[in-house]
C-alpha cells in the first residue's frame, strides 16, 4: 500500500536550532512537561489526604486519561482548522484556570471527589485539545527536526525526573493547594511563550464539513501502511508490554526492596531517557523505523529487571536502558511522523497515533492486576519481556516499516 499523498520533503538545516521560535516554544514545552510531572504527585497526595483513598486516585487520575482519550481526535481536526498554535494556548489558558482553582479548593479545605474528578476531566479535554498540535509545531519551529525531537526529549526525561521530586518535598511542606498553585502557573508560563511565536501559518479553509475531516484524517492514517503497521503492533507493546509492566514492575520493586528503591529506579529511568534523547540527535538512520526498533527491544528490558529480583545497582541500569531505548524510538517516531505526513493533515493524523496509543497503554494499566492474579507477577513480566523483543522484531520483518527511507530534501 502507498501514500495517498507526497510526504513533505525534510528541510536542510538552514538557520540555527536555537532561533527566538524554537526558544519559545521550547519555553512552553519544558514548562508545561514540569507541571504534568508533578501532578500525579499533588493528586494523588490531595485525594489521599482528603479521605478518598485509592480509589479516589484512580478515579481523579482515570477522569483525566478518559477524557485525552476521548477527545483526541476532535482536537486534531480542530487543530487543523484553526491551527495548532491557537488550540494549544487556548488550551493552556483553559488548563491554568482549572489547576488554578483546585489549588484555591484544596487551600480552602477538603473538595467533593466529584468535584475533583470533574475538574480533572475539564483539564483532559484541554489537554487533547492541545496534544495534536505538538507534532506539527516542531517543523514549523526548527529545520532540523530530529535534532529538536531530540533536546525536546531530553528536556521531558528531566522534567519525569525533577517534577516529581520537587512536588513530593514541596507537599509535604505546604501542602497539595502549592504544588496546584505552581502546575497552573506552568500552563501560564506556556500560554504565554505560544502565544509569542511568529508563524506564517493560517487556518485551513473550512469547506469541508468536520466529519469529512475526521474522516479524511482516518483514511490518511489508514493510506500509510508503514504507519498503520506500527499502530498495529503497538496495540500489542502498548498494553501488555508498557501498559502490563508500569504498575506490576513498580508493585514487585517496593515488595522485594522498599519505595525508596522505586524512587532510584524511576530516576535512572528518566537520566537514560536524556541518554537516549542525545544518541537519537546524532544517530540519522536511512531506514529510521528499522534501526528504532532496537528502542523497542531495549524497553522490554524494563518487565523483565523486577522479575529478576534486582538489588538496587541491577535495577538502576537495567531501567536506565530501558528509558535510554523507549526515548531513542520517540525521537525517531516523531521525527518520522513529522517528515512523512503533509503538514495540512500532520494534526489529525497524529490525534490518530496518540489515541491509538492512550486507549491500549490505559487498557493494558487496567487489566495488568486481573492477569497478576491469573499467572503471578513474575511470569507475566516474563512475558511482557518476550512479548517486547517480539514487537520489536515484528517492525523488521514487516516490510512497511522495514523498508521506509528517511525523506531528504531535494
Amino acid at each position: 500500500m502507498t501514500c495517498a499523498t507526497e510526504p513533505a520533503p525534510l528541510l536542510t538545516p538552514a538557520r540555527p536550532l536555537w532561533s527566538p521560535n524554537f526558544r519559545l516554544y521550547f519555553g512552553a514545552r519544558t514548562t508545561s512537561l514540569l507541571g504534568d510531572a508533578m501532578l500525579p504527585v499533588a493528586l494523588s497526595v490531595g485525594v489521599l489526604q482528603a479521605g478518598y483513598g485509592a480509589s479516589g486516585v484512580g478515579y481523579a487520575l482515570g477522569s483525566w486519561l478518559a477524557a485525552v482519550a476521548l477527545c483526541m481526535l476532535v482536537g486534531g481536526v480542530l487543530a487543523d482548522r484553526f491551527t495548532a498554535r491557537r488550540m494549544m494556548v487556548l488550551a493552556d489558558l483553559v488548563r491554568f484556570v482549572i489547576q488554578a482553582g483546585m489549588a484555591v479548593l484544596f487551600a480552602l479545605g477538603t473538595p467533593s471527589l466529584a468535584t475533583i474528578v470533574v475538574l480533572q476531566f475539564l483539564s483532559g479535554v484541554a489537554s487533547a485539545m492541545f496534544q495534536p498540535g505538538v507534532a506539527s509545531m516542531v517543523p514549523q519551529v526548527a529545520d532540523d527536526v530530529q535534532r529538536a525531537n531530540g533536546i525536546l526529549r531530553i528536556a521531558e526525561s528531566m522534567a519525569g525526573v525533577l517534577g516529581p521530586a520537587a512536588a513530593g518535598v514541596l507537599v509535604s511542606v505546604s501542602g497539595p493547594s502549592v504544588v496546584f498553585g505552581i502546575y497552573s502557573a506552568t500552563y501560564a508560563i506556556s500560554a504565554i511563550c505560544l502565544f509569542g511565536l511568529r508563524l506564517d501559518t493560517a487556518p485551513a479553509a473550512l469547506a469541508a464539513s468536520f466529519g469529512k475531516q475526521l474522516i479524511e484524517g482516518w483514511q490518511e492514517f489508514r493510506a500509510r501502511s508503514w504507519l498503520f503497521s506500527v499502530i498495529t503492533i503497538f496495540l500489542l507493546y502498548g498494553c501488555f508490554v508498557v501498559g502490563v509492566s508500569l504498575p506490576i514492575g513498580a508493585d514487585l520493586i517496593v515488595t522485594n526492596l522498599d519505595s525508596a528503591a522505586l524512587g532510584i529506579g524511576l530516576a535512572a529511568f528518566g537520566a537514560g531517557g536524556a541518554i537516549g534523547g542525545t544518541l537519537a540527535i546524532r544517530i540519522r538512520p536511512t531506514r529510521p523505523l528499522a534501526v528504532g526498533s532496537i528502542g523497542w527491544a531495549l524497553f522490554a528490558i524494563y518487565p523483565l529487571i523486577p522479575a529478576l529480583r534486582p538489588n538496587l545497582a541491577v535495577l538502576v541500569i537495567g531501567w536506565a536502558v530501558a528509558g535510554a531505548g523507549i526515548a531513542f524510538w520517540s525521537v525517531i517516531w516523531s521525527t518520522t511522523v513529522q517528515t512523512q505526513v503533509p503538514a495540512d493533515l500532520l494534526n489529525r493524523v497524529y490525534a490518530y497515533d496518540v489515541a491509538g496509543s492512550l486507549v491500549t497503554m490505559a487498557l493494558g494499566r487496567s487489566v495488568a492486576g486481573p492477569l497478576a492474579s491469573l499467572t503471578g507477577q513474575r511470569p507475566l513480566m516474563i512475558f511482557s519481556f518476550g512479548l517486547g523483543l517480539v514487537c520489536a522484531a515484528l517492525l523488521l520483518i514487516v516490510p512497511a516499516t522495514r523498508r521506509l527511507q528517511v525523506v531528504r530534501a531535494s
